[in-house]
Formats: C-alpha cells, sequence, structure tokens
C-alpha cells in the first residue's frame, strides 16, 4: 500500500512543502511514483520519515540526521534506543523547568524576591556571574551596559525564561532557514535578525543596527561565542552575523 504526499503529510503533521524539500536534498525519497508521476509513499518510507522527525525534534540539522539514516552498519532498533534516551533526557529537563517556573510564579504572587542563583537556575549549569567583571571592564561605562543593569535588575525568573524562549525561538528560525538553504541575505534571514534586534531592545537595551552588526561580528571573533552558537547548528554563528549586516545594510538610508 502506497500514500500521496497530502496523505503523508496530514500523517505526520507536517507540509506538503517540507516533504518536498527532503525529497529534493535526498533525505526522504518516496519509493514509488504515480503513472501521472506523483510521489507515493510506502510503509517503509514512513518509517523513515517517523525516524526523521523525531531527530528534528531532539534539534539534529538535516544533514547529520541523513548520515545517521543512511549509515548501513546502523540498527533501526539502535535508533530508536538512542531517540528514547534522548527525549526521556529532554522530559527530564523540561519538568525540572517547569518546576522552576511553577516557583517563579509562587514567588511573584507573593511578593517574594528571587535572588540570582534562583533567576538563573532554570538555565541549567549556566553562571550569569562568570564573565560579570570581563563585561564590567569592556562596557561598564557605556549607556547599554546602565541599561541593560537597570532593566535586569527587576527581572524575575519568569521574565527570564520569557527572554530564554524567545531566543531559543529565534535559534530554531535560524537553523529552519539554514537547512531550508536560505541565503542569510534573504528576506526571511533578515526579518529573523531584525527581530532578533528588536528582542534585545525589548529586553536588554536600546540596540541600533551599527550596534547590532558589532555583536555579530563578536559571534564570529569571540571563539566562546562562536563555540556556544555553533553548538546548535555549526556555521550558525557566521550565518547569524552575515543575516544581521544583511539587515544593517537593508536598513542603511
Amino acid at each position: 500500500m502506497s500514500y500521496s504526499v497530502g496523505q503523508v503529510a496530514g500523517f505526520a503533521a507536517v507540509t506538503v512543502r517540507t516533504l518536498h524539500h527532503y525529497d529534493g536534498i535526498g533525505l526522504l525519497v518516496p519509493g514509488e511514483r504515480s503513472r501521472a508521476g506523483h510521489r507515493r509513499y510506502s510503509d517503509a518510507d514512513l518509517d523513515r520519515l517517523q525516524q526523521i522527525l523525531f531527530y528534528r525534534e531532539l534539534g539534529f540539522p538535516l544533514d547529520e540526521v541523513a548520515a545517521l539514516l543512511d549509515d548501513p552498519a546502523a540498527d533501526p532498533r539502535a535508533h530508536l534506543r538512542r531517540q528514547h534516551e534522548l527525549l526521556t533526557a529532554r522530559i527530564e529537563r523540561l519538568e525540572k523547568m517547569a518546576a522552576a517556573v511553577e516557583q517563579a510564579m509562587e514567588a511573584r504572587s507573593m511578593g517574594i524576591n528571587l535572588t540570582p542563583e534562583e533567576k538563573f537556575e532554570v538555565f541549567g549549569d549556566f553562571d550569569p556571574d562568570q564573565y560579570q567583571e570581563e563585561v564590567q571592564q569592556r562596557w561598564g561605562g557605556t549607556d547599554a551596559y546602565r541599561q541593560s543593569r537597570q532593566k535586569t535588575a527587576s527581572y524575575t525568573k519568569e521574565d527570564w525564561q520569557r527572554i530564554q524562549d524567545e531566543a531559543d525561538e529565534l535559534t530554531r528560525r535560524f537553523v529552519a532557514l539554514m537547512d531550508a538553504g536560505e541565503p542569510a541575505e534573504s528576506e526571511a534571514a533578515m526579518d529573523a535578525a531584525e527581530d532578533h534586534r528588536r528582542g534585545i531592545s525589548r529586553n536588554h537595551y536600546d540596540c541600533g543596527h551599527e550596534m547590532h552588526t558589532c555583536l555579530g561580528e563578536m559571534y564570529v571573533s569571540d571563539e566562546r561565542f562562536t563555540r556556544n552558537i555553533d553548538a546548535v547548528r555549526p556555521g550558525l554563528a557566521a550565518y547569524l552575523r552575515d543575516a544581521i549586516l544583511a539587515n544593517a545594510v537593508r536598513h542603511t538610508p
């Protein structure tokens, strides 16, 4: 039995365009074609799509998903075991984050001030004070530093969670654009860069396009930024820098 691209899109809750893209890059090539040349997907194709979506949910880039699934030595059961382990770990982390947000809501409703440690507890091992001395030396006398200190002084854990969620959503947008082959100079990438700039202005300090391009350059010139950003998707730091620069040029009179 085989299924049309529309049926498969409905089964998997993905778009037809996504399935066309997967076919185009060789990630999921349907095993059959109708007499009219339309894509027809077999049960084996659906099994592969399920594996792809599992790995995508876990944040794997498409090229890495393809390498994993096309490994001739790979055992399908091993894929499932690995995905189960990764998903279980994510569930545990999300449960901890949900508990932290509940604590923040309760503290806020009771008028309790959270400590700096509590504000950043939700981000795991991240130490908000790790670079504090360096930050103060480099930017302590700037308006941006003073604005950021003033704005963030009253932030609750809920506020920091919101900011992190916004950042994660933007990261997913940029990764999706890269996976889709969108150039950093495309309208979609520049729009994402503009949302990135506006988020900084909204949550931290006034960030004009010139300052934004300086940040973009720092993402690739400071190996700590590059390492952290590229941990999500190799090449993401440079892509983000290029999109920021293109967006700044777009807004230059």
